[in-house]
C-alpha cells in the first residue's frame, strides 16, 4: 500500500474493511490552493451587458449572406445600395416580415422536428474529441497506485478526451403542457500517448438522466425565457475500492436568451447517502450547488462560458470552462473546437484536485 505521508496534498481517503465496506476519514493536512476567478466572473458579466445591448430582432446575418452572394454576381453599373435593397426585399418576403429566428429557437425547432421521428436519438449536451489536452498542474495517480499496488503508475500531463451525450423523447406535450426526456452523457479522460501504461482510459464518468420540460415563452428584463426543465441526475466513473466516485441529484434548469446570446442558470440538490456507503462525502465543497452557462453564437462561431461553486466558495473552490467552436475549412458536418478548464472538478476521480487544462479538437455537436 502506498504511504500516504510521501503524497503531499493527500491523505487516505477511503480504506475497505473485510466486507469491502468503505470507511471515510478526513486529514487535517490536506492542501487547498485557492484560486482567484474575479477575472472570470467579471468577463462573463461583460457578456451580460453586452448582451443588452444586441438587438433581440435582427437581420444583419442574413443580409450580410445575401450581400456577399450578389456582390459576385453584379455587373459593375450595380451599386451597394441597390444591392442591399434587394438583399432587404429578398429576407423580408422568404421570413414573411418576422424577424429570423435565434439561435435558441433554432436548437429548439430542430428538437421538435427530430422528436416526431421514431427511434430518433438527438444531441443533448455537446458532442466533442479533444484530440490533445494539456493539464499544467498534471494528474494525480495516487490512488490508481494505491488501489492496483503498484507505485510505478503515472499519468502524462496530455492525453485526449471526448463527449458523447445523446437524449430521447420518452413522452411529448403530455397534458399539452410538458415533455419527458432522457438522456446519456459519457465523459472519457484517455492516456492515449501514455504508451508506458498501455495508453489506458484514465477516468470514465457516465451520466444518465431524466427531466421534464417546458417552454414558457415569458419575457424578464428583455430576456426570453425559452425552456425549463425539472429533473434527475445519477453521475459515477463505475469503479470500485477507492477509485470509486458517485452522486445522485436533483436539478432545475432555467435557460434565457436575447437575440444570439443565451445563459442558463442549473441549481441542484444532493441526494443524501449513507455515510459508509458514501464515496465522495465533501463533494458539495468543490462543485457546489449550482452552475450558470453562456453562450453567444456568431457566424458560425460558438463562445461559451461556465462558472461553477465560485461565487458559493469565495473562488477558493470554483471552476469556469471557456469554449470555442468555429468553421472547420467549411465542411458542414465537423467544426473546430478549443476548450479551456480551471478549478476543481473536471472528472469525479479529481472532484478536490485542481486543473489549468486547455484542448483542441473537433465538435460534431454544440450548445447553439
Amino acid at each position: 500500500m502506498i504511504d500516504s505521508e510521501r503524497l503531499p496534498g493527500h491523505g487516505l481517503r477511503a480504506q475497505a474493511d473485510l466486507n469491502g465496506r468503505k470507511q471515510m476519514r478526513y486529514l487535517s493536512y490536506r492542501v487547498y490552493q485557492p484560486v482567484s476567478w474575479s477575472g472570470f466572473l467579471a468577463c462573463f458579466l461583460f457578456l451580460v451587458l453586452l448582451a443588452m445591448t444586441i438587438p433581440a430582432n435582427s437581420l444583419a446575418d442574413e443580409l450580410d449572406v445575401c450581400l456577399n452572394s450578389l456582390v459576385k454576381q453584379a455587373d459593375d453599373d450595380t451599386t451597394v445600395g441597390e444591392l442591399r435593397a434587394r438583399c432587404k426585399g429578398q429576407v423580408e418576403a422568404e421570413t414573411g416580415g418576422q424577424q429570423p429566428a435565434t439561435a435558441v429557437d433554432v436548437r429548439l425547432e430542430k428538437d421538435r422536428e427530430n422528436v416526431l421521428q421514431p427511434f430518433t436519438l438527438m444531441a443533448h449536451r455537446p458532442n466533442y474529441f479533444l484530440a490533445a489536452a494539456y493539464n499544467a498542474h498534471g494528474y494525480d495517480a495516487s490512488f490508481y497506485q494505491q488501489q492496483f499496488s503498484d507505485p510505478s503508475i503515472y499519468f502524462d500531463d496530455t492525453e485526449a478526451q471526448f463527449q458523447v451525450s445523446l437524449k430521447i423523447p420518452l413522452w411529448v406535450n403530455v397534458a399539452d403542457t410538458f415533455d419527458i426526456y432522457a438522456a446519456y452523457t459519457n465523459r472519457s479522460f484517455w492516456q492515449v500517448y501514455n504508451a508506458d501504461i498501455s495508453s489506458p482510459f484514465r477516468e470514465t464518468n457516465h451520466e444518465p438522466e431524466a427531466w421534464l420540460q417546458f417552454t414558457p415563452d415569458w419575457e424578464i428584463l428583455g430576456f426570453r425565457n425559452s425552456a425549463n426543465a425539472v429533473g434527475i441526475v445519477h453521475q459515477s466513473n463505475g469503479k470500485g475500492g477507492v477509485l470509486s466516485r458517485s452522486w445522485n441529484r436533483i436539478y432545475a434548469n432555467f435557460v434565457f436568451q436575447r437575440g444570439n446570446f443565451a445563459f442558463g442558470f442549473k441549481p441542484w440538490v444532493r441526494i443524501s447517502e449513507d455515510r459508509e456507503d458514501d464515496d465522495n462525502p465533501d463533494i458539495t465543497d468543490y462543485l457546489g450547488h449550482y452552475e450558470w452557462r453562456a453562450g453567444y453564437k456568431w457566424k458560425g462561431h460558438v463562445l461559451s462560458f461556465m462558472s461553477r461553486n465560485n461565487l458559493e466558495s469565495g473562488f477558493d473552490r470554483g471552476a469556469v470552462e471557456l469554449g470555442w467552436s468555429f468553421p472547420f475549412f467549411k465542411y458542414p458536418y465537423l467544426k473546430g473546437y478549443l476548450q479551456y478548464f480551471g478549478g476543481y472538478g473536471e472528472s469525479l476521480i479529481d472532484y478536490d484536485q485542481r486543473s489549468n487544462r486547455i484542448g483542441i479538437g473537433i465538435a460534431l455537436t454544440d450548445w447553439l
